[in-house]
């Protein structure tokens, strides 16, 4: 089985409750060594987003939200979604204007994002190299990078096969 920062995780069989429930116990840590606030409405839109790995739009996760008797109006889901990911909990997938729980929360990463096109399940693989290459190359013009996002298309290991 892979570990659990192990992209490939994302892509193969694995025990997910255990996966989701280790993904939110580090997020609780997180938030409470840093001193910030897990309503509950944020707590239920991170495990949402934490139930599989692939991208949610703000609209589905809001839908989900209101299922629970967290009120219907869009800001609900776009407060608690800004949160997360201002607080490294969660990332915005641009390509999919969407979003998924981050993988690493609490480490200083750089992510990249391994983006189904097929079934929208996505891999969150850390890696310095990408943005390294990209800061030498922004640095040759005198461009200095203060965000990235870097996102791969493609298919995952089950929609090639199918």
């Amino acid at each position: 089985m892979p570990a659990p920062s192990d992209p490939a995780r994302a892509f193969e069989a694995h025990d997910h409750a255990h996966c989701a429930r280790e993904g939110m116990a580090r997020a609780e840590e997180l938030a409470r060594q840093r001193g910030l606030r897990m309503t509950p409405v944020r707590r239920r839109t991170l495990e949402i987003l934490l139930e599989d790995h692939r991208a949610l739009g703000a609209y589905e996760v809001l839908e989900r939200l209101a299922q629970d008797g967290f009120g219907r109006q869009p800001p609900v889901a776009y407060r608690a979604l800004d949160f997360l990911v201002d607080n490294g909990l969660a990332h915005r997938i641009q390509r999919l204007n969407a979003f998924t729980a981050c993988s690493h929360p609490g480490e200083a990463h750089q992510a990249v994002f391994l983006i189904c096109r097929l079934c929208n399940s996505v891999a969150e693989a850390p890696s310095a190299a990408p943005r390294q290459a990209l800061e030498r190359t922004a640095g040759t013009v005198g461009f200095s990078v203060e965000r990235a996002s870097i996102e791969a298309v493609g298919l995952c290991p089950q929609c090639a096969t199918s």
